[in-house]
């Protein structure tokens, strides 16, 4: 009896189809048990479907496939991890040896450790104890042909040009005034408009002389020449700005009174033209188309006191300095030539420097204000260049191609800067920076080569002639207001200690 019980235990351990007596529920069923109260799920099957309403009435409650819990699933798709765009290029294993590298303190000795770099240099390519943890292996893929990185200019650029612009002052692109000049001579070597210190614009058109009073506005003719066929070639002012120099083409100097608006004098030395004059207190000094320079002393009756001799043919160009040792003039033969100071008495005088670069007319010259040793002068057309001496030395300081004819050069009292005119094909003003000789503004209007510039007495404002019959003024050495009032301040405070040594 024994026997059969035992056979039939045995027989119903080894049936899979009845269930096994005190054994741990299934999950599915432990999972329904959990879900809530409701009918014992003793009868349901696993591996069938439970019996579900299959009403559309109701939309699910939660997004499908969000649900509570986050449970992240383990990619299938090779490389698809977004944290870690490859991991067959990540050198794992060696990541690996590295960190368990650091913990192990056992030293090595030399011989060993040029043996395990030379098997790593042969295994991997590399040495490993330069790698790096999670090395990215492969070499990284080129840029397309003909690429260019946005990103590159704002780094490679020394200077934002907004930044610079912050540093710049403001220059007005338009001329402040528009003045009419009929009937102005279109001759590139005379010299016909100057600015006084009283603040009178002299310009001569064909044989007359006007001056424009800056202040009110009010114009006079001041002298009309008798003969139809004269007309004047230069006008100069004298410093203290009561007297004018007028040059004619008939070869004659005359001095006008302007309070009194009347001829003083007529000085009569050249035998052609006069194109260019300038003042050294009473000194004045003519240069004219025969090549010749004459000194006049405006204060005695003989005026004539000395002749200059080197220049071949016209002479265009002519400045004294600001501080009256040297007299730079430019001439029709290219040449430059720097003349010492005279004080009376005749004799031979020679230049003490004569600067022969230039290829073409040089009728801009022009005097650095507070280097009086540095001299800017500009060539016609067939040079168009701009360039920088020291008298003193002879040398050519600086050299920059304007890419037109140079008419005329202005040095600002305000600014370490320049103002050049030119011809064709643009016929503009440059403002240049010195020493850099970098270009500050280009101010255009004129529709003909200017011929002249002038200043006003403040260093304020430029006066630009061109053979388009307009006089135009333009505001380009505008000062600041604070350093304005610091520049007054200090030329009261210089005229209070002359007026104190006077007394």
């Amino acid at each position: 009896m024994a026997q059969f019980l035992f056979e039939a235990d045995l027989h119903g351990l080894l049936k899979l189809d009845t269930p096994i007596p005190n054994a741990p529920p299934a999950r599915w069923q432990r999972k329904a048990k959990e879900s809530g109260p409701g009918p014992s799920p003793v009868g349901v099957s696993p591996m069938k479907p439970a019996n579900r309403s299959h009403s559309f009435s109701k939309t699910p409650s939660k997004t499908p496939g969000k649900s509570g819990s986050k449970i992240q699933n383990t990619p299938t798709k090779a490389g698809g991890d977004r944290y870690i765009p490859n991991r067959s290029t990540m050198q794992m294993e060696m990541a690996n040896f590295l960190l368990t590298k650091e913990n192990d303190p056992a030293e090595e000795s030399p011989t060993k450790k040029e043996q395990q770099k030379a098997w790593a240099v042969n295994l991997n390519g590399f040495d490993v104890e330069e790698a790096k943890i999670l090395r990215l292996s492969g070499k990284p893929q080129n840029a397309p042909e003909g690429y260019q990185n946005n990103l590159k200019v704002l780094y490679s650029q020394k200077m934002t040009p907004g930044s610079s612009r912050k540093n710049s002052r403001y220059i007005p692109s338009m001329p402040d005034r528009i003045l009419d000049a009929p009937e102005i001579r279109n001759d590139y070597y005379l010299n016909l408009i100057d600015w006084s210190s009283q603040n009178f614009l002299a310009v001569a058109l064909d044989n007359s002389v006007y001056l424009w009073n800056h202040a009110s506005g009010e114009i006079i003719q001041l002298l009309q020449m008798e003969h139809p066929d004269v007309y004047i070639s230069s006008v100069s002012w004298i410093k203290e700005g009561n007297y004018l120099a007028v040059g004619t083409s008939s070869a004659e100097v005359q001095l006008w009174d302007i309070q009194q608006q009347k001829r003083l004098r007529n000085m009569t030395s050249h035998c052609a033209r006069v194109g260019t004059l300038s003042w050294n207190s009473y000194i004045l000094s003519s240069g004219a188309r025969t090549g010749h320079i004459h000194h006049h002393d405006v204060r005695v009756a003989e005026h004539h006191v000395a002749t200059l001799t080197g220049h071949t043919q016209e002479v265009c160009g002519l400045k004294w300095s600001l501080d009256g040792r040297y007299l730079a003039s430019g001439g029709n033969d290219n040449l430059v030539n720097v003349w010492p100071c005279t004080q009376g008495g005749g004799g031979d005088f020679a230049p003490v420097q004569t600067f022969t670069q230039h290829q073409g007319a040089v009728k801009a010259v022009a005097w650095c204000p507070w280097q009086m040793n540095v001299l800017a002068t500009g060539g016609g057309t067939s040079d168009r260049h701009i360039r920088i001496w020291n008298v003193c030395s002879g040398a050519c300081l600086s050299a920059v191609d304007a890419h037109s004819q140079v008419c005329s050069i202005l040095w600002s009292t305000n600014y370490k800067e320049f103002i050049s005119g030119h011809g064709f094909a643009q016929n503009q003003l440059v403002l240049w920076k010195y020493p850099t000789m970098t270009k500050v503004a280009e101010l255009q209007g004129h529709t003909a080569r200017i011929l002249n510039l002038t200043m006003s007495p403040d260093g304020t404002t430029v006066a630009s002639v061109a053979a388009d019959e307009t006089l135009r003024l333009w505001r380009c050495f505008e000062m600041d207001p604070i350093k304005k009032k610091e520049k007054e301040k200090a030329n009261s405070a210089k005229s209070s200690i002359i007026h104190q040594s006077i007394r």
